[in-house]
């Protein structure tokens, strides 16, 4: 891993630690951290990208309160989708974030 390959993994995980929603930071910050490490560059682009989504939008997609768009709906969001239940399952919270 070079020094740039570092230091956008550690910027990803930074900003999906600090998005500004709580309910989402919750999720995508353990994800990220969990992840982002095994991404491939193209994953990493399509993490970068998701990441520019607005809060309340993104978090209605992880929860299933709003259709996922398909540019989104793909193996990742699958694994986010699944990490929000087992976050719910360590965490005992009642929504899963």
């Amino acid at each position: 891993m070079t020094t740039d390959d570092d230091a956008r993994l550690k910027k990803l995980k930074f900003r999906a630690w600090r998005r500004g929603f709580r309910e989402a930071d919750l999720i995508l910050g353990p994800f990220a951290d969990k992840h982002v490490g095994g991404f491939t560059c193209d994953e990493l682009d399509w993490f970068e990208m998701l990441l520019e989504t607005p809060d309340h939008d993104l978090y209605a997609w992880i929860m299933g309160t709003a259709p996922t768009p398909p540019e989104f709906d793909g193996e990742i969001m699958r694994k986010i989708k699944a990490y929000r239940l087992v976050l719910h399952a360590e965490r005992g919270t009642g929504h899963g974030g």
